[in-house]
């Protein structure tokens, strides 16, 4: 790996990119003055930049720097994060959940929560959802400080501080609404910035088959090879990958994490609605060829450079291929995605805490532009949290391994109190506090037990993939064996709240109910193709 410093050239497109997003913020200032405008967008948006924003809010540093580092360090396994960990969630969360979370009005998870449980539950997730919001946004601003460190030669704390600055700003005065628009503009970005990466790569090993031919055989496949069930020993194994990533993971993040529901709700209608995760899922289909091919070759041209911190290959590769100009555009990409995942991480933080907490429980009653105000100055409240917990991903040498751990903490365990509480109409209020409490806990115990050496797995991956089995299993076994001895929410308290035979029936016509299960069946048929070709 060699170190490359940009020039004036880099440096002009890297500022005009920070200019624009602060004029984006500028420009929406006037339509974030009520707290609808400000939280939720108005539920105003077309279903095509909510779909781009939907995928856009996770392609932040966990997806770029994250996945980038998880095919250096575990190959072409990677590629399960999107064919097994969310292109089926994303298609569930279309045709199943989407529509009832429509219609219930809920402006966010935590008061579906409340809706469908009670307000306990509420409190619970609002809380959790908020700390996981403050750690993840955290990995955006040291996703961030390594790029302006690598590039610039900045020193960690800076390149922190200043990244949060800019984010700070447009969030502060463009809303959700700034987010979204910036989001979608960080997208079309990051797809230019990292497109040529894989031409050259392509270019370089002549085909991905060359490339393949480069890697050790351990990570040149996606499934060849592994196991079915072996934690304690293999990286990665089929069981732990299909129902802790797959099922656990996958559905517990892009069906429950209100950062993404959020700009599924922003959309003008229920059509707009559901078809914001199907436009999602298209582009998750050939997500890989942007973030996974560039890890295996890091993993190729670097082999003995990344173990001490895999999140170093993407700017490694950066320096490797792109002269000046291209690397200007490069970084550019990588900041705007990390930007915007840390924007959208605040804007949920923002609006959980002010609408779910502060409105719900703390101060009632007051004037609209006072909530905006509030929302406001939890913006910068959120963000100095963010520079704080930027420190902790240095101790963790991939930023996949340090996401999966959180989202085995807080998601895992929420997907199956969802499950219970949109699909069944026995789960009762207190079941579903306890059990997503006693599920939070499980994880966390596990968590602890195998830091602690007590229990053994081959890889950190593993253990973050089984201890999200550990935390829904036990969050689903509290909520059915307590739903057994505790009172029942009435019937017509659950209009609307939970799953009916043909939720898109309102206002639609018969081919337009048809035409969301044959986007998801394509994408379906298209994605059990790429696991057979790639396997």
């Amino acid at each position: 790996m060699h170190a490359v410093s940009l020039n004036w050239l880099d440096l002009v497109i890297i500022g005009a990119y920070f200019l624009v997003i602060v004029l984006i913020g500028l420009r929406l200032r006037g339509d974030t003055n009520t707290s609808a405008q400000f939280f939720h967008a108005g539920r105003s948006l077309p279903p095509i930049v909510t779909g781009i924003a939907f995928v856009a809010a996770n392609c932040g540093a966990l997806e770029v720097m994250g996945i980038v580092s998880a095919a250096a360090k575990y190959g072409a396994r990677a590629n399960s994060f999107y064919w097994v960990g969310a292109i089926p969630a994303m298609l569930f969360l279309a045709l199943f959940m989407m529509p009832i979370y429509f219609r219930s009005k809920a402006l966010s998870v935590p008061e579906f929560l409340k809706l469908r449980f009670n307000e306990k539950t509420r409190i619970l997730n609002a809380v959790s959802f908020a700390a996981l919001m403050i750690l993840v946004s955290g990995i955006s601003l040291y996703a961030m400080a390594i790029i302006l460190r690598e590039f610039l030669g900045w020193s960690f704390a800076t390149g922190v501080v200043l990244a949060a600055v800019f984010v700070l700003l447009y969030v502060v005065l463009g809303g959700l609404k700034a987010t979204i628009y910036n989001e979608v503009l960080q997208f079309v970005l990051l797809v230019a910035g990292l497109l040529p990466l894989a031409i050259f790569i392509l270019k370089d090993f002549h085909g991905f088959g060359g490339l393949r031919r480069a890697l050790p055989t351990a990570l040149s496949h996606t499934w060849e090879g592994l196991p079915f069930a072996s934690p304690s020993q293999s990286p990665m194994d089929v069981f732990g990958t299909v129902v802790g990533l797959g099922f656990v993971l996958g559905c517990g993040y892009w069906c429950t994490d209100f950062l993404l529901i959020q700009r599924a709700l922003a959309a003008r209608d229920l059509k707009a609605s559901v078809e914001t995760p199907l436009i999602g899922a298209v582009t998750k289909l050939f997500f890989p060829l942007l973030v996974v091919l560039p890890g295996l070759a890091a993993v190729a041209l670097f082999p003995s450079s990344l173990a001490a911190r895999y999140d170093l290959a993407l700017p490694a590769l950066l320096a490797h291929y792109y002269g000046h100009g291209l690397l200007g555009l490069g970084v550019t990409a990588m900041l705007a995605s990390f930007m915007s995942g840390m924007a959208g991480n605040i804007t949920a933080f923002n609006t959980v805490w002010t609408h779910d907490l502060y409105r719900a429980h703390m101060v009632k009653n007051k004037p609209d532009r006072h909530y905006v105000r509030v929302g406001r100055i939890t913006t910068v409240v959120a963000t100095i949290l963010s520079i704080a917990t930027a420190y902790i991903v240095l101790s963790f040498n991939s930023l996949m391994d340090y996401v999966q751990l959180l989202f085995s903490f807080f998601n895992a365990p929420l997907f199956a109190t969802f499950l219970l509480g949109m699909f069944t109409t026995w789960a009762t209020p207190a079941a579903g506090f306890w059990g997503l409490l006693a599920g939070i806990l499980a994880a966390l115990l596990h968590n602890i037990l195998y830091r602690l050496h007590w229990i053994h797995y081959g890889s950190d991956m593993s253990a973050n993939f089984y201890g999200a089995i550990a935390g829904w299993s036990v969050c689903f076994v509290t909520t059915c064996a307590i739903s057994l001895c505790t009172a029942r929410k009435p019937a017509e308290e659950l209009q609307g709240v939970v799953f009916e035979r043909h939720p898109l029936e309102e206002k639609t016509t018969p081919r337009l109910m048809r035409t969301p299960w044959i986007m998801a069946t394509t994408i379906a048929a298209i994605c059990i193709l790429l696991n057979w070709i790639f396997r």
